[in-house]
C-alpha cells in the first residue's frame, strides 16, 4: 500500500469535519465536537501560523483517496519530546496495514527529521486494540491517568504511551515496514 502524509488543505476542511463528527471517531477522542465550516477555517489558519509545535496531515492512500489524519503535536524543541495522534475517518481503509506504516513512519520522522528524543501518546483505556498496536511497535505504557477525560456523562481512564529514539533505534531493524512520503512545513 503506498500511502502519502500531505499537508491539509482548506478543501479538506468539509471531510475532516465529518469525521471529527463521526461517533466512529469521536468514540475514541476527548471530545464531541459541533463543527462549522467557520471554525474549521480558524483551526486550518491557526495550525498554519502555529506550525512549529504542531503539524497536521490527511493520511491519502492509493489512487489519492484520504481516509484520515495524522497529528505531531506539543512538539518541544528544549525537551525533544513530541506526542502524536491518528484516526481512520473512512471505515473502508481500517484492518488494512496502515497501522504499522504510520506507526513506524512517524517514529522514523519524529526522531530523525525532527531530532525528537521521545513521542508520546495518550489512549482510552477501553481502546485496547490501540494500546496493543502500539505496544507492538514498541510503545510502552507510562502510566494510566484516573477520571481524565470527564465525556457523555462519565469520567474515563486515560492511559499515557511513549517511545525514545533509543528504544526506536533497538527495535527498528526488526520491523519491515514500506516509507511513506510526508510533505514537509
Amino acid at each position: 500500500m503506498v500511502v502519502k502524509l500531505r499537508k491539509i488543505q482548506e478543501e479538506d476542511l468539509e471531510m475532516i469535519m465529518d469525521w471529527r463528527m463521526s461517533p466512529e471517531v469521536t468514540r475514541y477522542m476527548y471530545t464531541d465536537p459541533i463543527l462549522t465550516i467557520e471554525n474549521q477555517q480558524k483551526w486550518l489558519k491557526k495550525i498554519c501560523e502555529n506550525n512549529s509545535n504542531e503539524k497536521y496531515w490527511i493520511i491519502e492512500i492509493e489512487d489519492g483517496v484520504d481516509v484520515g489524519v495524522l497529528s505531531v503535536n506539543n512538539i518541544d524543541y528544549n525537551h525533544k519530546q513530541a506526542s502524536w495522534a491518528y484516526y481512520i475517518g473512512d471505515i473502508r481503509a481500517r484492518g488494512k496495514g496502515l497501522a504499522r506504516i504510520l506507526e513506524c513512519n512517524i517514529y522514523d520522522y519524529v526522531f530523525f527529521e525532527l531530532n525528537m528524543n521521545k513521542l508520546w501518546c495518550e489512549v482510552f483505556e477501553f481502546n485496547e486494540k490501540v494500546i496493543e498496536i502500539h505496544e507492538k511497535f514498541g510503545s510502552r505504557i507510562e502510566g494510566k491517568l484516573m477520571d481524565h477525560i470527564f465525556k457523555n456523562g462519565e469520567y474515563f481512564n486515560v492511559i499515557r504511551m511513549g517511545i525514545t529514539r533509543r528504544e526506536w533505534n533497538a527495535k527498528r531493524e526488526s520491523y519491515l515496514y514500506k516509507p511513506l512520503t510526508i510533505e514537509t512545513y
